[in-house]
């Protein structure tokens, strides 16, 4: 797992003041995407892109007991039971998934082949 930064945000920038149980959830969140493939994280102004030949997660929010995830598709997936909102970024072909993961066991068999149809996009 590598850091990028842009607009001179660092990890640390997303990561203070967080609860220990949010931190305990992004490095589980971060650890099975890095069971598919290489992963880079690359803050950005505000939030944490997900990368490795391409941009293929976004982690929008570190809460108090959830983080919250968006993987961009072409298409709405929307046979699921995992996303709580699908929808179409504006004057674009791509439609942003959300997820909030509360509890480990959220990452589920459904979680990662999502996360896999999103690394290999």
């Amino acid at each position: 797992m590598e850091f990028d930064q842009d607009n001179n945000k660092e990890l640390s920038d997303f990561l203070n003041g967080k609860t220990e149980y949010t931190l305990e959830l992004f490095r589980f969140f971060i650890e099975s995407f890095s069971e598919i493939g290489k992963v880079n994280i690359h803050p950005t102004k505000s939030m944490l892109a997900l990368e490795s030949s391409h941009r293929f997660a976004y982690i929008t929010q570190l809460g108090k007991n959830f983080i919250h995830v968006v993987f961009p598709f072409e298409q709405p997936l929307e046979d699921n039971l995992c996303f709580t909102k699908i929808a179409q970024v504006p004057g674009t072909k791509q439609y942003n998934h959300h997820l909030r993961i509360y509890l480990k066991a959220d990452i589920n068999e459904e979680v990662k082949d999502f996360m896999k149809l999103a690394y290999h996009k």
